[in-house]
């Protein structure tokens, strides 16, 4: 897994327990754009070959949202407005122009989501596990997946140009760290 140079804020686990509700909603709007992002990385020539593998992360994506959704309905909890993510949209304001670039670039920002998404569903498995126990085995089930992403996204944008992809992802080492640090007073996953 990426080692991170900044770790996830102390305030953030509170806040995010103290809300669960707002979580929900935001984690069920995450799935649902890691879906047509994965749909929209079809675009570049450069993962052409890589479409049958991008498919089925969107699907997986989607199976994902439908069972945030589910849980949302069981909850009694309403599907409601998506905010912004200051650290996401921090990250893919980053990206860069031009074919070979820019798919490196988003293939990296989406690795960076998945692994902090891998990273922060462990959180919330070890701490929901005496408070909530179906939730804390519902995000203890997306970790593998999570990371697997990650994984998916770090190795096409490496089989792109493997020197361009690590000049970049110290870059956005950095950028993390700095987007990280910044104080976000919505309770959501990033």
């Amino acid at each position: 897994m990426l080692l991170f140079r900044e770790k996830v804020g102390a305030d953030w686990l509170p806040k995010v327990l103290a809300n669960l509700p707002a979580v929900l909603v935001d984690h069920a709007h995450l799935e649902r754009k890691a879906a047509t992002t994965a749909l929209n990385l079809e675009k570049y020539r450069d993962l052409y070959s890589r479409v049958e593998e991008l498919n089925a992360i969107a699907i997986e994506e989607l199976q994902h949202f439908q069972l945030v959704l589910s849980l949302l309905k069981q909850r009694g909890i309403p599907f409601g407005q998506p905010y912004p993510s200051p650290w996401i949209t921090g990250l893919m304001r980053s990206i860069r122009n031009g074919q070979r670039h820019q798919a490196i670039d988003h293939l990296i920002c989406c690795a960076f989501i998945e692994g902090r998404s891998c990273e922060k569903f462990q959180f919330l498995a070890s701490e929901l596990k005496s408070l909530d126990p179906e939730l804390a085995a519902f995000y203890g089930s997306l970790v593998e997946s999570e990371g697997n992403h990650y994984a998916t996204y770090l190795l096409m944008a490496r089989s792109i140009d493997e020197g361009e992809t690590e000049q970049r992802m110290d870059f956005y080492l950095d950028l993390d760290a700095e987007l990280v640090g910044k104080p976000n007073p919505l309770a959501m996953l990033h």
